[in-house]
């Protein structure tokens, strides 16, 4: 059902509602329907892609719009516009319907477990794992009950909505790593890269980090670590960009990297 801004008969379509409780009164903003999260993970920073309208109200269904004072009261006398939906967007809770919510968290469940498992390696085989056995691992994880005493251990739980995929991926492995429901750890490949220099930047955009690098005869020559996942799209880049003339050697196939959060 469109929805209807009173003061100007704007019809809002398309809406997601993000709600906030603030000094026993309700707040609401209405933006446009994915764009909420994305905003939260910083893919979107233009708020006039996550609004419908810069305006608060109390009621989006209704197009009741929030009195100015009750605005002050609530969210402070200094407060501006922009603030107070700032406010909401980043502590609001997104409002979706069962379905939606349920695909959002599917799809959120596919992304972490293709993460986790682009950055995990079995530590004694240097194999990378299959996105069904760290799915099944993870399932084994979160079947597990609390004990006393381990409030401060890695846990998991399942996906949720409130977080975005990496940070609950890293979340996963913490676990994966502390728990060991297989065997398993977070590596990076250790890569030695020979191209032009005009490829760069190209390459950087996979690198993790970079151990040592230099300039010889008009080529860039660098040594870095890559997450396993992404050491395809390297070589592929390479060979594409320097038809030939550019290498790609691994020189170490699991370099497990200990208390590496990042």
């Amino acid at each position: 059902m469109p929805i209807n801004q009173p003061s100007n008969q704007i019809k809002l379509t398309n809406v997601a509602i993000v709600r906030l409780k603030k000094g026993k009164k309700r707040f609401e903003l209405a933006c446009y329907k994915n764009k909420v999260l994305e905003y939260r993970s910083g893919v979107e920073t233009d708020l006039d892609e996550v609004l419908q309208i810069q305006q608060v109200f109390t009621n989006v269904s209704k197009g009741a719009v929030a009195p100015h004072a009750d605005l002050q009261k609530c969210f402070g006398p200094k407060s501006t516009t922009e603030s107070i939906i700032l406010e909401i967007l980043q502590k609001g809770e997104l409002q979706v319907g069962e379905k939606e919510r349920n695909a959002k968290l599917e799809q959120t469940h596919t992304e972490v477990i293709s993460i986790v498992a682009s950055k995990c390696v079995d530590p004694v085989s240097k194999l990378v794992y299959t996105p069904t056995m760290i799915e099944k691992a993870l399932a084994e994880l979160s079947a597990k009950k609390r004990e006393e005493g381990e409030e401060d251990i890695p846990r998991w739980s399942g996906v949720t909505d409130k977080k975005s995929s990496k940070a609950q991926a890293l979340e996963a492995i913490k676990a994966l790593v502390h728990h060991q429901p297989i065997a398993i750890a977070r590596a990076r490949m250790r890569l030695r890269v020979v191209a032009p220099k005009r490829v760069k930047e190209k390459v950087m955009e996979f690198i993790e980090q970079v151990e040592d690098e230099g300039y010889e005869g008009g080529n860039w020559e660098c040594t870095a670590f890559v997450e396993p996942g992404k050491y395809k799209s390297v070589t592929d880049l390479v060979a594409s960009e320097t038809k030939g003339k550019g290498r790609v050697e691994v020189l170490d196939t699991a370099v497990v990297s200990e208390g590496d959060n990042s």
